[in-house]
């Protein structure tokens, strides 16, 4: 909404020094997003004064027609007599009134004004256009002035082209703001100045001598008023200061009518529309679209109208898009000369509405046909219903004034009877809100500065005012008493906490797992929960894999992803793709969240109440019509771990990242994870992983890694080699020792002792891990396989495994005895588990 400053002063008597910067402060304190305040005529400088052209000669020989004026400009030019001035315009004749700027002016941009020598002639100055004063962005011709004006009279007064203009952004609950009416209400209340209110109309009573109108929708029509204005003069044009308001305010003047409407609707915030009273058949009816009915709406497009269209209608269908646009058949004629006998012909009776509808009926039809306008906008967040009446009176002042019309003496005012709004509201409630006392005096004067009239003592019976439908409830009230209080007056104070035990142990996993894969390199990427069937098939996964249980969303965001999610590894597969694609090569990336996997035995969820709280049994309901919501952790890797520099080649990722990024997230659970050979889909058949947890003695499958399989990688448009990890973090919380306690560091020295085992190529490593630490007892530390050996020396179908072993007790120095010993029984239980052999013996 743009407000002159000019405009508001009408309704508010400012202190005379106040600039638009003082008034924005003042309504950005009150809660009012004044984004600019553009100041109009900046850098402008006279004489520029009213002109009459007293010849013109054409000059030939140009590449474009350009004119030689003789214009009278009275004394303005310090000697009384015409100045000479050329021009390229076309739109103007001998006798015309135009304005003239002369030499020692300056134009808006820093323009100066020169007599100055062009086209072989001598200009004294410039007959100037909108454009050039900054009045508009029309540049199709000089400004032609009614004839009434005086030569020599100066032009920036008349066409008051220095002001300034406020700029406010109105967020949807403040639609009365979209007037000069709001805007002038919320300017006095800053101010605490009194406000003249431009709706206080003198309105005659409804009687049955109106225009006939036909309501049948009184739900999307509550209200709609009719007047008729007869004998308007149809050569009658806006006066400058209906046309410069209008541009100021960012509209362009059309013709009177349609200018007074857009007028009064910035004025009051009350949209209307005028029609050709000769072009309406029968009389004016208010309802829903039929099936198949059309309507070509002012903009000269035909639409197709929906059932749920709120139209206005005549007898011979549909002449108007309520409150959006009206209808092309019946808008205000334009005026022209009969070339035969030179009558002008125009529009010279107009009915006028002033209707107020249903905001939601009028948002929805504005959608649907993607027609905003500036009715809709504001029907949209909310007209005062109560406007409809003084601003059709204030349209017919108008039209009767600058158009010598005649008001009928008919008024039409249909109303469906409805109660003003009340709320209670106990007076200490704005208090509780805000934390500061501001007592009940003050609360009854703040709501009583916005207009609602208030009763009572403790508890106050607050009733809204019409032009504010956004107050529903106390907390609105309250929120009007601390913003007109101030915002900047509350104290800045910390929220009270209230008594809690901090994190779950399962948060407390979900960070611990994100900082140690942060830490060990990847960058977390959050995707949407929402996956296709399609990434399913080229996962090649089978008809009755798990992950296929999928959960559809009823309305979902894209139709290519109807479903919730029921792994990890679609999205930051894509996250890693789109990043290949912009010229990253070398990622790892993880992300934690929930998987969602439908078993098709879940209960349909039953509609709940909502008057009143549910009961247990009905919640019990719903939490077991959702599908099973497991928590996982997930990593995608490509291109190189260890990037090539001098110190000598880079290091490719491999299926061993991936496994040790699941290592890295049981660690942080405090689970010791069991990795054996897998065959599971998106994965390499031959390098893929399963990892296995403990829960209750019993050994449980919690996630796969390793290297994606060829087919797949291909078929996501991934790099070659791209590995993966998924793991499921409950389940590794379940097979965790609790909480993570910080290791104890020994002041003691370690003994380290290797062994080579050789086993049957067909013996897990895993197995022989877990047997050496079950033989080596407590005084093991840790082990590490570092090397695995295939070769003839070992015969067909035997490995070499070789492991370090770290021995250390915690209150002694270990002797070669005991370490001996330990590493004998480690060998020992690995033999017997395994059938190992050590390598060499």
């Amino acid at each position: 909404m743009r407000v002159p400053l000019s405009w508001l002063r009408e309704y508010v008597d400012l202190p005379a020094g106040e600039t638009g910067r003082d008034v924005q402060a003042k309504l950005v304190a009150a809660g009012l997003e004044v984004e600019t305040v553009e100041q109009l005529g900046a850098g402008l400088k006279g004489p520029l004064v009213v002109g009459q052209v007293l010849a013109i000669e054409e000059l030939e020989g140009f590449k474009k027609p350009i004119r030689y004026c003789q214009v009278d400009v009275g004394q303005a030019g310090g000697t009384g007599e015409p100045q000479n001035i050329v021009c390229g315009a076309r739109n103007f004749a001998v006798g015309d009134k135009v304005v003239v700027v002369l030499p020692g002016a300056e134009l808006p941009g820093g323009f100066a004004i020169s007599a100055r020598k062009t086209y072989g002639k001598t200009s004294e100055g410039m007959i100037c256009s909108a454009s050039e004063l900054g009045m508009s962005d029309d540049h199709d011709g000089i400004i032609v002035l009614p004839p009434e004006y005086e030569v020599g009279t100066d032009a920036i007064e008349l066409l008051e082209l220095v002001d300034e203009v406020l700029d406010i952004a109105v967020t949807p609950d403040r639609g009365y703001c979209l007037s000069m009416r709001g805007v002038a209400r919320e300017t006095a209340t800053a101010y605490e100045l009194p406000l003249r209110d431009p709706a206080l109309l003198d309105v005659p009573a409804p009687n049955s001598h109106g225009y006939p109108v036909k309501v049948t929708d009184p739900v999307g029509c509550d209200r709609f008023t009719a007047r008729t204005v007869t004998g308007l003069d149809p050569e009658a044009h806006s006066p400058i200061w209906l046309q410069r308001r209008l541009q100021k305010a960012g509209m362009r003047p059309v013709s009177l009518a349609v200018d007074v409407t857009n007028y009064v609707m910035l004025e009051l915030g009350q949209p209307l529309h005028a029609y050709d009273r000769s072009r309406i058949t029968g009389a004016i009816g208010v309802r829903r679209a039929g099936p198949g009915e059309k309507l070509t709406t002012l903009d000269g497009t035909q639409r197709v109208l929906d059932a749920e269209d709120l139209v206005i209608t005549d007898e011979t269908g549909p002449i108007g898009l309520a409150g959006v646009m009206g209808g092309a058949n019946t808008e205000i004629a334009d005026t022209a000369a009969d070339p035969e006998s030179g009558q002008v012909a125009g529009t010279t009776e107009v009915v006028i509405e002033a209707a107020h509808f249903a905001p939601v009926s009028v948002a929805r039809t504005a959608r649907r046909h993607k027609l905003s306008s500036e009715a809709s906008r504001r029907f949209e967040r909310g007209v005062d219903p109560e406007a409809t009446s003084a601003a059709a009176q204030r349209t017919v002042d108008l039209l009767v004034l600058l158009a010598g019309g005649t008001a009928e003496v008919g008024v039409t005012e249909i109303i469906s009877p409805s109660a003003p709004h009340t709320i209670t509201l106990p007076a200490d409630h704005p208090d509780k809100v805000a934390g500061v006392s501001y007592g009940r005096e003050t609360v009854v004067r703040r709501l009583q500065q916005i207009g609602c009239d208030v009763y009572g003592a403790d508890d106050l019976t607050v009733t809204v005012p019409s032009w504010r439908p956004d107050l529903t409830d106390p907390n609105d009230l309250a929120e009007e008493v601390i913003r007109l209080e101030g915002y900047e007056n509350l104290p800045s104070t910390l929220p009270r906490l209230p008594a809690g035990r901090g994190l779950t142990e399962r948060q407390r996993l979900h960070r611990r797992v994100g900082r140690a894969l942060a830490g060990a390199g990847y960058v977390e990427a959050l995707n949407y929960p929402f996956l296709g069937e399609d990434v399913l098939d080229q996962f090649g996964l089978a008809a009755d894999d798990p992950r296929r249980g999928l959960v559809r969303l009823v309305n979902p965001l894209s139709d290519t992803e109807p479903a919730l999610r029921t792994t990890l590894l679609p999205g930051l597969l894509g996250a890693l793709r789109r990043n290949v694609g912009r010229g990253e090569h070398d990622l790892a990336l993880f992300e934690t969240g929930l998987v969602f996997r439908a078993t098709g035995d879940e209960p349909p969820a039953a509609v709940l109440p909502v008057d009143r709280r549910p009961t247990d049994e009905q919640i019990a309901g719903l939490d077991a019509a959702l599908p099973h919501q497991p928590r996982r952790a997930a990593v995608v890797l490509a291109g190189d771990r260890e990037q090539a520099g001098w110190w000598g080649k880079g290091t490719p990722v491999s299926w061993a990242d991936a496994v040790e990024a699941g290592r890295t997230v049981a660690r942080e659970a405090g689970a010791e994870l069991i990795v054996r050979q897998d065959q599971q889909d998106p994965w390499h058949p031959g390098r893929c992983a399963a990892l296995l947890a403990v829960v209750d003695g019993e050994e449980i499958l919690v996630g796969n890694a390793g290297e994606l399989h060829p087919r797949v990688t291909k078929a996501l448009g991934l790099p070659e080699r791209t590995c993966a990890m998924e793991i499921e973090l409950d389940r590794l919380e379940q097979a965790g020792a609790g909480r993570v306690e910080a290791p104890h560091v020994s002041t003691f020295p370690v003994a380290t002792q290797d062994v080579a085992l050789v086993v049957d190529a067909s013996v897990p490593a895993a197995e022989v891990e877990t047997a050496l630490r079950e033989g080596a007892g407590e005084l093991l530390e840790s082990l590490r396989l570092f090397d695995v050996f295939i070769g003839e020396q070992l015969g067909e179908g035997r490995k070499s495994l070789a492991y370090a072993l770290r021995f250390r007790a915690p209150d002694r120095t270990l002797t070669a005895e005991e370490i001996a010993a330990s590493r004998d029984a480690a060998v020992s239980a690995a033999a017997g588990r395994t059938g190992a052999t050590l390598r060499g013996a």
